[in-house]
Protein backbone atom coordinates (compact mmCIF):
# COMPACT_ATOMS: atom_id res chain seq x y z
CA UNK A 1 0.00 0.00 0.00
CA UNK A 2 1.60 2.96 -1.16
CA UNK A 3 2.29 5.75 2.06
CA UNK A 4 3.13 9.31 1.37
CA UNK A 5 5.05 9.23 5.10
CA UNK A 6 4.27 12.17 7.55
CA UNK A 7 5.72 15.76 6.66
CA UNK A 8 6.00 18.33 8.74
CA UNK A 9 5.33 21.71 7.30
CA UNK A 10 5.58 23.73 10.59
CA UNK A 11 6.53 22.56 14.09
CA UNK A 12 4.37 23.06 16.68
CA UNK A 13 4.83 24.36 20.37
CA UNK A 14 5.97 21.99 22.81
CA UNK A 15 3.01 20.33 25.07
CA UNK A 16 0.41 22.55 23.36
CA UNK A 17 -3.11 20.86 21.78
CA UNK A 18 -3.00 20.46 17.99
CA UNK A 19 -6.09 19.91 15.93
CA UNK A 20 -6.21 16.56 13.94
CA UNK A 21 -8.58 15.08 10.84
CA UNK A 22 -8.70 12.13 9.71
CA UNK A 23 -10.76 10.79 6.22
CA UNK A 24 -11.36 7.99 4.76
CA UNK A 25 -12.60 8.22 0.89
CA UNK A 26 -13.96 5.16 -1.20
CA UNK A 27 -14.23 5.85 -5.27
CA UNK A 28 -17.06 4.32 -7.16
CA UNK A 29 -14.84 3.09 -9.77
CA UNK A 30 -11.24 2.43 -10.71
CA UNK A 31 -11.17 5.63 -12.97
CA UNK A 32 -12.80 7.87 -9.90
CA UNK A 33 -9.43 6.04 -7.80
CA UNK A 34 -6.94 7.31 -10.93
CA UNK A 35 -8.46 10.56 -11.07
CA UNK A 36 -7.86 10.93 -6.98
CA UNK A 37 -4.00 9.76 -7.52
CA UNK A 38 -3.62 12.40 -10.66
CA UNK A 39 -4.84 15.18 -8.20
CA UNK A 40 -2.56 14.60 -5.39
CA UNK A 41 0.19 16.24 -5.71
CA UNK A 42 -1.44 19.70 -6.54
CA UNK A 43 -3.19 19.03 -2.97
CA UNK A 44 -0.11 17.33 -1.42
CA UNK A 45 1.71 20.74 -2.41
CA UNK A 46 -0.90 22.96 -0.64
CA UNK A 47 -0.35 21.43 2.47
CA UNK A 48 3.50 21.85 2.63
CA UNK A 49 2.85 25.33 2.33
CA UNK A 50 -0.60 25.71 4.23
CA UNK A 51 -0.30 27.80 7.37
CA UNK A 52 -1.12 26.14 10.52
CA UNK A 53 -0.06 22.45 9.11
CA UNK A 54 1.39 20.78 11.66
CA UNK A 55 1.88 17.28 9.48
CA UNK A 56 0.06 15.59 6.82
CA UNK A 57 0.23 11.75 5.61
CA UNK A 58 -1.56 10.05 2.90
CA UNK A 59 -2.35 6.26 2.50
CA UNK A 60 -3.33 4.95 -0.84
CA UNK A 61 -5.31 1.12 -1.86
CA UNK A 62 -5.81 2.43 -5.52
CA UNK A 63 -6.82 -1.42 -6.52
CA UNK A 64 -9.36 -1.33 -4.07
CA UNK A 65 -10.53 2.57 -4.44
CA UNK A 66 -9.47 3.58 -1.14
CA UNK A 67 -7.39 6.22 -0.04
CA UNK A 68 -7.04 7.75 3.74
CA UNK A 69 -5.63 10.94 5.12
CA UNK A 70 -4.44 11.99 8.37
CA UNK A 71 -3.32 15.85 9.28
CA UNK A 72 -2.58 17.87 12.33
CA UNK A 73 -3.42 21.32 12.40
CA UNK A 74 -3.11 24.55 14.72
CA UNK A 75 -6.68 25.27 15.15
CA UNK A 76 -10.01 23.76 13.10
CA UNK A 77 -9.97 27.20 11.50
CA UNK A 78 -5.90 26.55 10.28
CA UNK A 79 -7.71 23.21 8.44
CA UNK A 80 -10.85 24.84 7.32
CA UNK A 81 -8.80 27.86 5.35
CA UNK A 82 -6.68 25.07 3.47
CA UNK A 83 -9.63 23.35 2.57
CA UNK A 84 -11.20 26.44 1.10
CA UNK A 85 -8.20 27.35 -0.42
CA UNK A 86 -5.65 26.32 -3.25
CA UNK A 87 -6.06 22.95 -4.73
CA UNK A 88 -7.65 21.08 -2.39
CA UNK A 89 -10.62 22.92 -2.84
CA UNK A 90 -11.36 22.20 -6.95
CA UNK A 91 -9.88 19.18 -6.17
CA UNK A 92 -12.86 18.43 -3.70
CA UNK A 93 -15.48 19.51 -5.66
CA UNK A 94 -14.32 17.83 -8.61
CA UNK A 95 -13.97 14.45 -6.63
CA UNK A 96 -17.32 14.75 -4.75
CA UNK A 97 -19.07 12.77 -7.79
CA UNK A 98 -16.88 9.63 -7.99
CA UNK A 99 -17.25 9.26 -4.13
CA UNK A 100 -19.07 6.24 -2.64
CA UNK A 101 -18.58 6.42 0.59
CA UNK A 102 -16.64 9.01 2.39
CA UNK A 103 -15.81 9.44 6.70
CA UNK A 104 -14.60 12.02 8.41
CA UNK A 105 -13.12 11.96 11.70
CA UNK A 106 -11.27 14.94 14.32
CA UNK A 107 -10.01 14.82 17.93
CA UNK A 108 -7.46 16.91 19.53
CA UNK A 109 -4.01 15.41 21.14
CA UNK A 110 -0.68 17.22 22.07
CA UNK A 111 1.84 18.47 19.99
CA UNK A 112 4.14 16.11 21.90
CA UNK A 113 2.15 13.17 20.29
CA UNK A 114 3.17 13.95 16.44
CA UNK A 115 3.48 12.04 14.06
CA UNK A 116 0.28 10.61 14.58
CA UNK A 117 -0.36 7.17 14.12
CA UNK A 118 -2.49 5.53 11.39
CA UNK A 119 -3.31 2.90 13.70
CA UNK A 120 -5.61 5.42 15.72
CA UNK A 121 -6.84 7.29 12.72
CA UNK A 122 -8.15 3.90 11.12
CA UNK A 123 -9.59 2.98 14.68
CA UNK A 124 -11.57 6.47 14.66
CA UNK A 125 -12.63 6.02 11.13
CA UNK A 126 -14.87 2.47 11.90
Amino acid sequence: MPVLPWTQPHTPPHATDVHVFASRFETRSLWGALRFLVRTPGVWRQVSRAPGAYGASLKAEPLKRTFWTLSAWESPEALKAFAHAGAHAPTARGLAAQMRDVKFASWTTSSDDLPLSWPEAERRLT
